[in-house]
C-alpha cells in the first residue's frame, strides 16, 4: 500500500470532496484517459477506481483485533517441569506480590542483591528497583492476594532460566481513542530468585 501522502487524492489536490479525479485515477492505474474508454467499460473501471480509492484515501482505516487477557492468569504460572514451575512461580510473586499490591518489603524474597536491569529509567541493583517504585512512582502497598486481581496477562512462557510474561496494555491513540497492544517483561531466575530483567521500555521524558 502506498503511504498516504503519494495516494492520487491529496487533500490540497484543489479536487472537490465527493469527487472523482479520473484522469489523476488513470495516470496512478497506468491507463489512458478515463474519456479514451469505451462507454461500456467505463462502469467496470469506474468501479476498480472506487474500490482502489477506498483502500487508499485513509491511513486510519485498519482493522486491530484486541489483545485479551487470560482467564485464568494463575495457572500460566506453573508447568509440569519442575525446574520451569520454579522459575514461573518466582516470577508469579514478582507479578503479584511486587508489582500488583506493591509489597516491595519482600523484594528480597524474590529479587537478587545485584539485579541486573536492562529498563533505561531504572538503575541495577535490588535497592534501585525498590527505591524506584516506592519513592519515584511512589507506590503503595496493598493487602497480599491469593490470586491475581487486576493485572491482564496474556502468556507465559519459560525456557532453561527464562520466564517471559506478556501483558495486556491499554493506550489510547492521539485522538483520545483506546486501543490496546502487549507489554512483556522478561526474567533470568537463578536459585529461586530473579537475577536480570528485560522489557521494551524506553527512556521517560
Amino acid at each position: 500500500m502506498l503511504p498516504p501522502s503519494r495516494s492520487p487524492f491529496p487533500n490540497n489536490s484543489g479536487v472537490r470532496q465527493g469527487s472523482i479525479d479520473h484522469n489523476r485515477i488513470s495516470r496512478y492505474l497506468a491507463l489512458s484517459p478515463l474519456q479514451t474508454i469505451t462507454k461500456g467499460k467505463s462502469m467496470k473501471f469506474l468501479a476498480a477506481a472506487l474500490l482502489l480509492f477506498v483502500s487508499l484515501s485513509s491511513s486510519s482505516s485498519f482493522a486491530q483485533e484486541a489483545v485479551t487477557a487470560s482467564a485464568d492468569p494463575d495457572k500460566l504460572f506453573t508447568s509440569a517441569d519442575s525446574k520451569l514451575h520454579a522459575n514461573k512461580q518466582v516470577v508469579y510473586h514478582i507479578v503479584r506480590d511486587l508489582l500488583e499490591t506493591h509489597n516491595w518489603n519482600l523484594a528480597d524474597k524474590y529479587l537478587s542483591e545485584e539485579y541486573i536491569q536492562h529498563n533505561p529509567n531504572v538503575a541495577s541493583g535490588r535497592v534501585a528497583v525498590v527505591k524506584y517504585f516506592t519513592e519515584v512512582l511512589k507506590r503503595k502497598p496493598s493487602p497480599l492476594t491469593q490470586k491475581l486481581q487486576k493485572t491482564k496477562v496474556v502468556s507465559v512462557v519459560a525456557e532453561d532460566d527464562l520466564v517471559v510474561v506478556s501483558f495486556v496494555r491499554d493506550v489510547k491513540d492521539k485522538s483520545g481513542k483506546p486501543y490496546t497492544t502487549t507489554w512483556f517483561d522478561m526474567w533470568r531466575v537463578k536459585d529461586g530468585k530473579a537475577t536480570q530483567h528485560w522489557d521494551p521500555a524506553t527512556k521517560a521524558e
